[in-house]
């Protein structure tokens, strides 16, 4: 038997992808091991969304090529495909494919080790729309929440954005495969189903289809959880905030991103949506789902970024009121628009306003979990912390963090759902009592 090892940079489309090709090599006769010093090859599934994406593969690459020698290291993913030309300057990469394909990549590893020599560097370009790769998402093993990935590729081209590079033309799941493949995710005791994507909201597009119906089809599996990844905004209608709000499945929970509350940033950025119509669309939005929690992605430092845009930023985010904020200053990359542009900012200046944004966040995150406090709410309990033994931990459906004392013999309430009365909060998380009424499924 052969094993590989595989190690995942980036977001959770390529966790979906890194399960998809376990699953492949271990039908090709390849094993996974979770200890490189038992494998016979590493597969690095890359990102290269930042150019410090960028640093941290190759990093790692070189400290595994230093610390197993004779392992053949296999790069795939995003880094290749949009920077082919970067991968194949990687020496301690014996085997270079991209985000093309990779149905042959366990065949191909097996020819690698098998010294036949297959070719080091092959990276398919993306010209006009392709399929969806058909690669089976096996669910994960004895995992709560289970992601799928129902969509990939993105036609919106930012100007800071190298993902269209590296993703192609946006394109989906058939609708058949979904419900299949949620099916046995419930089937495999998945409590709760993510569904992620490149630009998800665009799903279904080519079938004449909503993001709504693949969350219909989902709900048809008897899942009890269905929880939506990233969302661009300007692709939520009102028809389709409707149509959501009546699948009492779907968790209340929506992350719109936003990069800026400038309108003047924004239309830097090449974003498809004013500061005004992206408030005008969380209104909508908490007006179908009143308990819901916002979250988002916020950029800082974009080219031409002055202090008074900066502030707009700040002072949009705080009008929102999100319940978690990813900050991240900008970082340029080499063939988009934005690298071009006039106006770089300094990283001092970047890093401070990261900071003043990041304490922002943080107040807001706070604000947010107090505001649960007093309410009386489902609780989908997950693995225990050994290093926190006394609590039972889980999330509410808008993904509020709760913990829960343990008390008599149960040591685990995991892939449970009760009912919780948030007592009081910390900057981090809710403090809850389970109610009386769930005692005996306690005892």
């Amino acid at each position: 038997m052969l094993y590989a090892y595989f190690r995942t940079f980036g977001c959770k489309v390529n966790q979906c992808e890194t399960n998809a090709l376990i699953h492949s090599f271990a039908e090709a006769g390849i094993a996974q091991t979770d200890d490189p010093q038992a494998a016979d090859v590493i597969v690095i599934n890359s990102c290269t969304v930042t150019a410090q994406g960028d640093s941290r593969v190759l990093t790692a690459i070189r400290r595994l090529r230093r610390d197993f020698p004779d392992l053949p290291i296999v790069l795939t993913g995003c880094l290749p495909q949009a920077q082919p030309e970067l991968a194949e300057q990687c020496a301690e990469a014996d085997l270079i494919r991209g985000t093309r394909d990779r149905a042959a990549l366990a065949n191909e590893v097996k020819a690698l080790l098998a010294r036949e020599n297959p070719v080091r560097c092959q990276v398919t370009p993306y010209t006009g729309r392709t399929e969806f790769e058909r690669f089976h998402q096996p669910p994960a093993k004895d995992k709560t929440r289970g992601f799928l990935k129902i969509q990939d590729g993105c036609d919106r081209f930012c100007s800071y954005c190298i993902i269209p590079f590296a993703r192609g033309r946006s394109r989906s799941m058939p609708p058949e495969e979904i419900k299949k493949a949620a099916q046995e995710m419930h089937t495999a005791g998945h409590k709760e189903i993510v569904l992620v994507g490149i630009n998800l909201a665009f799903y279904g597009e080519e079938f004449g289809l909503r993001l709504v119906d693949a969350v219909s089809l989902c709900a048809e599996s008897g899942i009890s959880r269905i929880r939506l990844g990233s969302l661009e905004p300007e692709q939520l209608s009102d028809e389709d905030l409707r149509r959501l709000s009546e699948i009492p499945q779907l968790c209340p929970q929506f992350h719109l991103s936003l990069q800026s509350g400038c309108d003047r940033t924004l239309q830097a950025m090449r974003r498809h949506y004013t500061a005004e119509e992206y408030f005008q669309l969380t209104e909508r939005i908490r007006r179908f789902f009143p308990d819901c929690a916002l979250t988002t992605d916020v950029m800082v430092g974009f080219p031409g970024e002055t202090e008074e845009d900066f502030s707009a930023s700040l002072a949009f985010v705080e009008k929102i009121g999100f319940a978690q904020v990813h900050v991240f200053p900008y970082s340029p990359r080499i063939g988009t628009k934005a690298a071009s542009l006039s106006g770089q900012i300094p990283e001092r200046i970047k890093t401070e306003r990261a900071a003043r944004m990041n304490a922002l966040a943080d107040r807001l995150h706070e604000q947010f979990l107090a505001a649960q406090v007093g309410k009386t709410v489902s609780v989908l309990f997950e693995r225990e912390n050994p290093r926190e033994a006394q609590y039972h931990r889980g999330h509410t459906p808008n993904f509020t963090p709760v913990v829960t004392p343990v008390f008599g013999e149960n040591n685990s309430l995991r892939k449970q759902v009760f009912r919780v009365i948030i007592k009081r909060n910390d900057s981090a998380r809710c403090y809850g009592t389970i109610l009386a009424e769930n005692t005996n499924s306690l005892e």
